[in-house]
């Protein structure tokens, strides 16, 4: 037990884990990927897998670290976001309560997972009896909005990212409610960043599918918005607009190179700030 248990979700961009896997893959202790046996969405859709996935991943899973969870993880009698719930704490229950539960989206990609592990290791006790004293670690998600001029617009602003629990009663996506450490470390988030037919079918699938008040008016500002204008525009985020408020550019068209060409010093908050977050953290749950 203690160990770093990483899990990810296969479904239709199942091709993004072939980016989001290989940066966690040397500091896991094991990875877990969960997968409906019949390969249907949370909203119920049914993909395809290509053969070449399951062929990539047994030649990368050099260490055999990897695990490929099959179970029933949509309930039509639930709304896509409560599947989202239930299949992320199938999940973690197959990885194990007493281990550090680390969550990553396939389309989420570590900057430096083995310093986001050191942080965890600060947090081990927390393992023991981890019901009784519920804690989340988060980091910080750049999110990329679009492709566009051979480079990339993302969101100004870093969000939260809740990756990592000692106990999985989650009640919003990878969020348990309860208290959350801020940590300096940062994902790449790719989010709405595709082409127009799979940020389509992704509008329509995962979790938030019946929050998007307008989705073709969202549609039409992502179509339009491009290197030449996105400074004169704002709100671009998909439920609430003005939760991302600015965009900013970056050279690169694969995520290694916008990787080396983002300034990350420049975007990461500060050690204060983060202090400053942990320090309420702590006194909010502190009575709970």
């Amino acid at each position: 037990m203690k160990k770093i248990h990483v899990g990810f979700l296969l479904s239709y961009d199942y091709d993004k884990l072939k980016k989001s896997i290989p940066p966690v893959y040397k500091e896991a202790d094991a990875i877990f990927i969960a997968m409906d046996y019949k390969n249907r969405t949370w909203s119920g859709e049914t993909f395809i897998v290509d053969p070449a996935f399951f062929e990539w991943l047994e030649v990368f899973d050099v260490d055999n670290k990897i695990q490929l969870y099959k179970d029933d993880f949509y309930d039509p009698n639930l709304i896509a976001i409560e599947n989202d719930n239930r299949e992320r704490h199938m999940l973690s229950l197959k990885m194990g309560v007493g281990n550090w539960l680390v969550q990553i989206d396939s389309d989420e990609y570590f900057v430096d997972f083995a310093n986001y592990v050191k942080d965890l290791r600060r947090f081990d006790s927390y393992l023991d009896n981890p019901e009784k004293k519920n804690i989340q670690i988060a980091a910080y998600l750049i999110n990329l909005y679009k492709y566009t001029d051979n480079g990339v617009l993302f969101i100004k602003e870093p969000t939260r990212g809740i990756i990592a629990t000692n106990y999985p009663n989650y009640q919003v996506a990878r969020n348990t409610r309860k208290r959350i450490v801020y940590t300096q470390n940062i994902l790449l988030h790719e989010s709405i960043a595709r082409d127009e037919a799979e940020l389509v079918l992704k509008l329509d699938n995962w979790g938030h599918n019946i929050e998007v008040q307008d989705k073709a008016a969202f549609l039409e500002k992502w179509r339009t918005t491009n290197k030449s204008n996105y400074k004169e525009r704002e709100n671009f985020f998909y439920i609430e607009p003005e939760k991302w408020k600015h965009l900013e550019f970056c050279e690169g068209n694969t995520i290694e190179e916008i990787r080396k060409n983002i300034n990350l010093k420049g975007i990461m908050p500060s050690k204060f700030f983060i202090a400053k977050k942990n320090f309420g953290q702590y006194f909010k749950h502190l009575f709970k």
